[in-house]
């Protein structure tokens, strides 16, 4: 599992510009006004073959703002919801009272024991490094000087940060039995993910409660059905009372927030997700999200239209299945199922299409039927082509893995490889096999014909 990781620290002293070097991209606003980033970014990266992510949080002012007593609030939850926290100090500004009023945040236990490492940032010369030495004042054990900006000492960072967390975080998990199905239960809060745990396993070990945000840890439970290893990540526990900020509001977006980060590193951890969706608001911003990322790190998927219980409408299933394939086209390949935590329908429906999403995600082609077949279904389309006058050759094609099935094209020219014609081929290798319920991958590899 993917460790995760809070970047927290006053205004201006870094955070999105170590959010971009980190991530590699320019998702973050960077400006040197203070108090730019008032929202939550997360991103990905890799550091030496281990995965992480990364939450970007807006700076914490000492003075009462407009704004601080929400950002205060989001910080405590990244501080929660991480493994580990990133402390950035600004080292040409030397330590200020905001800096030791975090530090003093993070040395009463608003980090549960999780490392914290002090990055003293804005190191962009080595003559400047002696500034490092001002921050073990700040009472932690782990001090790196850097530069976000010019990326000095960020792979000594990383290299401490990869030290610091469990060994396996980033391990693949042993499983009870080589036929143990690994399954998230994915959705947005409130959604019934608890209940439908629940339901599914006959037991209680998740709390429920209809307070949107209840659900804060990945809670594993290893079960059999019907002589099916199941083992179900579902994001279950009890989120603690903040104490940072105690008097602040938070939003319902900011505990979504959290939750959500969390639900995307349990998705990696699994084969099969299943997407609640709330069957009287179905197809919001964060079941997209979670839904895309699901497709990326090519894991299976079952849609479950919970709460099908408190829907009326005798045309309404119609209704719900046009809505998703409108919203969602990316999950035209998904089976649907319309079910209820709380009376328990459908819940057979979702075992049954689990183990056929299952079996979908581990079907090969053979070579010589797929090539002979490709060449039948790409023999009437008009391949792509550029304004030079190439168009694209396709000489042969393999399916090098499974889970999820991923081909190999060998072209002339893979550049000449557009969006359209790439899901165009998609759909004729769904036209081949079953492929319900799971991602297909396609990679386009030059070769000149021999």
């Amino acid at each position: 599992m993917p460790g995760i990781i809070a970047i927290i620290g006053r205004p201006n002293a870094g955070k999105s510009s170590l959010f971009n070097r980190l991530t590699g991209k320019r998702d973050a606003i960077v400006d040197d006004m203070p108090g730019v980033t008032r929202d939550r970014l997360y991103g990905e990266f890799e550091h030496r073959g281990a995965n992480y992510y990364v939450i970007d949080t807006g700076g914490i002012f000492g003075e009462d703002t407009a704004f601080s007593a929400g950002i205060r609030a989001h910080v405590d939850e990244a501080v929660k919801e991480c493994d580990a926290v990133i402390f950035l100090i600004d080292g040409q500004e030397g330590i200020t009272g905001s800096d030791e009023e975090i530090a003093e945040f993070l040395r009463r236990g608003g980090i549960d024991d999780k490392p914290v490492i002090v990055a003293v940032n804005k190191l962009d010369d080595p003559k400047h490094d002696d500034l490092m030495n001002d921050a073990y004042v700040l009472g932690f054990e782990h001090v790196v000087g850097i530069s976000a900006m010019h990326k000095r000492g960020i792979d000594d960072l990383l290299d401490l940060v990869s030290e610091l967390l469990p060994a396996d975080m980033d391990a693949e998990e042993e499983r009870d039995s080589a036929d143990e199905i690994r399954l998230v239960i994915a959705g947005k809060p409130n959604v019934g993910k608890s209940s439908l745990l629940n339901k599914i396993t006959k037991s209680e070990r998740s709390l429920v409660s209809p307070v949107a945000g209840t659900t804060r840890d990945p809670v594993d439970m290893a079960v059999n059905i019907d002589g099916q290893d199941f083992r179900f990540i579902d994001t279950a526990g009890l989120r603690k009372r903040s104490k940072f900020g105690q008097g602040a509001s938070r939003s319902e977006g900011d505990l979504e927030y959290y939750s959500f980060v969390r639900t995307l590193a349990a998705v990696d951890r699994s084969d099969i997700a299943l997407l609640l969706m709330d069957a009287n608001e179905p197809c919001t911003d964060q079941d997209k999200k979670i839904a895309a990322h699901i497709v990326r790190k090519g894991k299976g998927i079952v849609i479950v239209m919970n709460k099908w219980d408190l829907v009326n409408g005798e045309h309404k299933a119609d209704e719900l299945m046009k809505k998703i394939r409108d919203d969602m086209p990316f999950l035209s390949y998904a089976p649907v199922v319309f079910a209820s935590a709380l009376n328990g329908r459908g819940l057979q429906k979702i075992i049954a299409s689990v183990l056929a999403v299952h079996a979908n995600r581990q079907k090969r082609i053979p070579t010589n039927m797929l090539n002979r077949l490709m060449r039948d279904v790409l023999a009437f389309d008009r391949l792509p082509s550029d304004k030079k006058g190439r168009s694209l050759k396709v000489y042969y094609c393999s399916q090098a893995e499974t889970e999820p099935p991923t081909f190999i094209f060998f072209v002339n020219a893979p550049e000449l490889v557009n969006t359209g014609f790439e899901n165009h081929v998609k759909n004729k290798l769904r036209e081949l096999e079953d492929f319900t319920g799971t991602p297909i991958r396609t990679f386009w590899r030059g070769k000149e014909k021999e």
